[in-house]
């Protein structure tokens, strides 16, 4: 019993102490960081409170946290939806599904930053292009107003992600038991039903994971939002993560910075944490 005690806790030490290194021990550093007028070098006082102070009266801050809620909230349907969609599509009968699993995921495999500059082309010389050859003023100046830079970072991330997100999905539809489908065919149950009342609840654990992950990684990106706008046109599309970022760096306010950042976190935390309570509650009711 006590080897296997020891080499319990052989194998989870190093998983262990990188966690430590790499996320516990600069976390505090940070939140006391935060407390003070550090430069990223050194810090010389304690202000206590003071960046937090200005956080409330920080307008632009207030403007990225906005914009990040509501993109996140778009984002997580979007992703679901068609991540679920494309689930059912490449579980059913079709013979290129396996093909299909492939192109759907695909774009998971492409970096932020690349495809940030790859949308960029397309919204600015594609849309436009094709804009004037069919008369379509809609399609002209993409990115050049916070609407239309909105959505180029809504399209961007679902077309990234989605096939991610439909990977989950296949390994929760792979493991409901075919004789409950079989006996609903028997049934006479049409495909609706069948998905409304058996598909669905036992997918509930699924949402769980799947809203967690779209939640946290709508709330974090980065690379994407540097790469199609800049945050721009004039700081409209700008998330919190960005936002964060230019604070510590462009204008050389670390401390500012990570008061920023821990405000961050714990708005993350609380809504990740607590979407996943409620759904687990919910999958018990389901």
């Amino acid at each position: 019993m006590k080897n296997k005690e020891l080499s319990f806790w052989l194998f989870i030490t190093p998983v262990l102490l990188s966690l430590a290194i790499v996320v516990l021990i600069p976390g505090v550093m940070g939140l006391f960081y935060s407390f003070t007028d550090w430069n990223g070098l050194t810090f010389n006082n304690f202000i206590g409170l003071e960046h937090y102070r200005r956080i409330f009266q920080d307008t632009q801050f207030g403007r990225s946290l906005l914009f990040t809620f509501v993109f996140a909230l778009v984002c997580i349907v979007a992703l679901n939806v068609i991540g679920l969609g494309l689930a059912l599509l490449v579980t059913s009968k079709l013979k290129s599904r396996n093909i299909l699993r492939t192109i759907f995921f695909m774009p998971n495999l492409i970096g932020g930053l690349i495809l940030g500059f790859i949308w960029q082309f397309i919204f600015i010389r594609v849309f436009s292009n094709l804009g004037t050859l069919i008369g379509v003023e809609a399609l002209m100046g993409w990115l050049s107003t916070p609407a239309t830079g909105f959505w180029g970072l809504v399209i961007l991330t679902v077309w990234q992600q989605a096939g991610y997100i439909m990977i989950i999905y296949i390994a929760y539809l792979q493991g409901i038991p075919k004789e409950l489908l079989e006996s609903a065919d028997i049934d006479g149950a049409t495909p609706g039903q069948k998905f409304r009342h058996i598909i669905f609840p036992l997918l509930a654990p699924g949402f769980t994971v799947s809203m967690f992950l779209t939640l946290s990684s709508s709330f974090k990106i980065y690379d994407q939002n540097l790469s199609l706008t800049g945050g721009g046109p004039y700081n409209s599309t700008q998330m919190v993560a960005m936002n964060i970022v230019d604070t510590a760096f462009s204008s050389n306010q670390m401390a500012y910075g990570q008061s920023k950042a821990v405000i961050f976190f714990i708005i993350v935390a609380t809504f990740s944490l607590s979407q996943v309570y409620f759904n687990k509650k919910r999958e018990v009711d389901l």
